[in-house]
Parts: structure tokens; sequence; C-alpha cells
């Protein structure tokens, strides 16, 4: 019969599941990492839908058209 013991206590094991659980989103974590990972790409994609977005409308209603 085996009377090695677990690699691992059940207990500790379930712990380390739900800490890994819990940090699901760790880069968030500090004050500024959610105005970087969030932040800027939101502003690109808005610059970027109101630039295409006015180009649609210049180029539908003819406005700086060159001669």
């Amino acid at each position: 019969q085996m009377t090695e013991s677990p690699f691992l206590p059940r207990e500790r094991l379930f712990k380390q599941q739900y800490f890994q659980s819990l940090s699901k989103h760790t880069h968030l974590k500090g004050r500024y990492d959610a105005i970087t990972s969030v932040g800027i790409p939101l502003a690109l994609v808005a610059s970027s839908l109101f630039m295409i977005g006015r180009g649609v409308y210049n180029t539908s209603h003819g406005i700086g058209k060159k001669q």
C-alpha cells in the first residue's frame, strides 16, 4: 500500500484555484493600468471612427474637393 502523502494538500490546492480565479484581470491591477489598457485604445478607436465618419460625410456631400 502507498503511504506517501499527496503532492499538495487538498485544501491548499483548492485555495490556489480560488486565488487563480480571483486574479483574472491582473493587467488592470494598478491605478494607471486601467487607463493605459482601456483608455488609450478607446481613444484611438473613437478618433479613427470620427475621422472615417467625417471623411464619408465630406465625400458624400462633395466638401473639400480639389478644383
